[in-house]
């Protein structure tokens, strides 16, 4: 048995820790977004697949028993992939999707469906946090006539996408007092977010709503019909009884 666990969030690397301590064969896989990113106590390849025929193939060379997939809650293109050859071949699947974010008391909330959709909602002249990552930044190219500030892991290898806007270079995690440094030095007045749910990158939203700056809320897509918790531990169970 060789369970795939499909990484790249907090959630999968918990879930690697327990694969690891329970002794479950396993090989993790990264995307490739991040550089640099901390490795895993588990055998780990990194890059994508080649779409699905690629995908197929690596499932039959490397002798993959069932698949976790732990993918963040928007690479919803892997995972209805991923659920959907898995079906046709028999393999066992199964979804890691942690809980969305709730508003709490003092939250300025507005969800949005689409990037795009920011627009409509934050006026112009206004200074915009986009704490989305790089690769639907240009999404929001008609913020034009606002400062645009695009927060990512790794330096840029290319001019931001669009004017009026700039790149800020952070590696996570970011305590709830940077985040309020940080938003206030900056004169931010609006956020820009996905639901991708999670203690640690909450923290933002937290100074958000101590700074009382509203927050644009990103829907999250719909998961797939497949098996799915929002659990690490029972993750792991579902892998160790296999």
């Amino acid at each position: 048995m060789t369970v795939l666990l499909l990484a790249g969030t907090g959630d999968a690397r918990q879930i690697a820790e327990g694969l690891a301590q329970a002794g479950v064969p396993a090989v993790a896989s990264f995307a490739g977004a991040t550089q640099r990113a901390r490795p895993l106590p588990l055998a780990t390849r990194t890059g994508g697949f080649g779409g699905e025929a690629g995908f197929v193939a690596y499932l039959d060379q490397a002798g993959i028993t069932a698949v976790l997939d732990a993918t963040h809650p928007f690479a919803d293109r892997i995972t209805r992939r991923t659920a959907q050859v898995c079906a046709a071949r028999g393999i066992p699947y199964l979804y890691h999707l942690r809980p969305a974010w709730q508003p709490e008391d003092g939250d300025d909330w507005r969800e949005i469906a689409r990037e795009e959709d920011a627009a409509d909602l934050i006026p112009v002249g206004r200074t915009v946090f986009l704490g989305t990552g790089r690769q639907t930044l240009d999404r929001f190219a008609n913020l034009a006539g606002r400062r645009v500030i695009c927060r990512q892991i790794d330096p840029p290898t290319a001019p931001f996408p669009f004017a009026g806007g700039e790149f800020l270079i952070g590696r996570p995690p970011f305590s709830v007092a940077h985040e309020r440094d940080l938003f206030a030095a900056l004169g931010i007045d609006w956020i820009v977010v996905k639901n991708a749910g999670g203690e640690a990158s909450r923290t933002k939203l937290t100074a958000a709503r101590e700074l009382g700056i509203p927050v644009l809320m990103i829907r999250r897509p719909d998961p797939p019909d497949a098996p799915m918790t929002d659990s690490v531990d029972a993750a792991v169970a579902w892998a160790t009884g296999l």
